[in-house]
């Protein structure tokens, strides 16, 4: 039976028998607070416990991530300097290649020996040749060449690895040229190359001294290395006897 309101709205006092079945719920203490039954205290514990739960899985949850993001953190902080160092050293390779490759090869100095003998005293000019051979008493070795002449280049690197010849040249007054002089004299019978004369030191060409080939008398070929030898002994004996 629903229960009746009693005059003014107020809720009308329970019956007997509600009564009796709400103090199946509660008892109420001398102190006037309320024993909630022990089930109902059981299941509102439970409750009460899971709330608690789920706040500290979440909680675990957001310690979990700031770990992980303190951890990345560090990571990055202790890798950072790795990555730094390898861009210094990717920089330095690039600027150092582009160094290399714009740097022009340098070309071998050329001196006066033109490949003849580099430890050997050459004269720059013709007169400065004879003047030299003139004050030292020491006959004059002339060497006309080309340096793209196969024929001069062949006899130049006979005369190089020569010891007898080196050696026997630091007695001269050394002079090799890529062009003609104005002294007629130094071409009785054409101009060509190689071509190797003396000259004594009283400036008079010897042209008793040739090469072995009648229509260019003082030619020289690489096979020819013995008789230029030879003749080069022959120019100072010479010039010995005749002083």
């Amino acid at each position: 039976m629903a229960p009746k309101r009693a005059k003014g709205g107020k809720k009308a006092p329970a019956s007997a028998e509600e009564f009796q079945s709400l103090s199946a719920l509660c008892e109420v203490s001398q102190e006037g607070s309320i024993d909630w039954p022990q089930k109902t205290l059981t299941q509102g514990s439970e409750v009460t416990r899971r709330v608690p739960e789920r706040f500290k899985d979440a909680q675990q949850e957001k310690t979990k991530q700031v770990a992980i993001s303190k951890a990345s953190t560090s990571g990055i902080m202790q890798t950072l300097p790795v990555i730094i160092l390898l861009l210094i050293l990717g920089v330095s390779c690039c600027l150092a290649q582009d160094k290399v490759t714009s740097r022009k090869p340098k070309k071998a100095a050329q001196t006066m020996s033109r490949g003849w003998g580099d430890n050997l005293y050459w004269t720059q000019t013709y007169e400065e040749a004879l003047y030299r051979s003139q004050t030292s008493q020491k006959p004059l070795m002339v060497i006309h060449h080309l340096e793209d002449c196969k024929h001069s280049q062949a006899l130049k690197k006979v005369f190089v690895e020569s010891q007898e010849a080196q050696k026997l040249a630091e007695d001269f007054i050394l002079i090799n040229l890529t062009y003609e002089t104005t002294d007629k004299n130094l071409s009785p019978d054409g101009q060509y190359v190689p071509r190797i004369m003396f000259i004594d030191p009283s400036l008079t060409v010897r042209a008793d001294i040739t090469g072995p080939y009648s229509n260019r008398q003082f030619a020289y070929e690489p096979k020819d290395l013995p008789l230029l030898i030879s003749n080069m002994r022959k120019a100072q004996i010479i010039l010995k006897a005749e002083l």
